[in-house]
């Protein structure tokens, strides 16, 4: 089976990402892309995005290391979703989050052919306990106001 050219955009990007080259890396992304930042918090556009890459950089003493294991990626038309096994390393012990995650990535090819990457969220289904515990709390509020 042959890979996708998915495979080899996605290792580019983290090539960026683990270089800090955040010019080159928001090649990869559409204008309007929503980035999860961590479960609960979000990026959406090219320059919160660039502002979020350069603090998570930061946030990992600037020794972050990104890699994808595995991918499987589902294509229909000009659109993709990509489920891929990410680990993550770094120079530092106490990270809250998870440094191995499976993660989804959804792109979609632009006017010239080019796959951009609209939703990043390599938390994939964690995010499900923050947004889903927002969501309870809402409910709460408007139901016992």
């Amino acid at each position: 089976m042959q890979n996708h050219e998915l495979e080899q955009v996605i290792k580019n990007a983290d090539r960026a990402i683990n270089d800090e080259d955040f010019d080159h890396l928001m090649e990869f992304y559409s204008e309007e892309a929503t980035l999860v930042v961590k479960p609960g918090k979000f990026a959406k556009g090219k320059e919160e995005i660039r502002r979020a890459f350069i603090a998570i950089a930061e946030y990992f003493n600037h020794s972050l290391i990104v890699n994808q294991e595995k991918m499987a990626i589902i294509e229909t038309g000009d659109t993709a979703l990509v489920a891929a096994k990410a680990r993550l390393s770094a120079n530092q012990d106490d990270s809250e989050f998870s440094m191995e995650r499976t993660a989804t990535y959804v792109f979609k090819k632009d006017s010239i052919g080019t796959w951009r990457c609209i939703i990043d969220n390599s938390y994939g289904a964690e995010i499900i306990e923050v947004i889903g515990e927002s969501c309870r709390i809402w409910w709460l509020f408007i139901f016992f106001r």
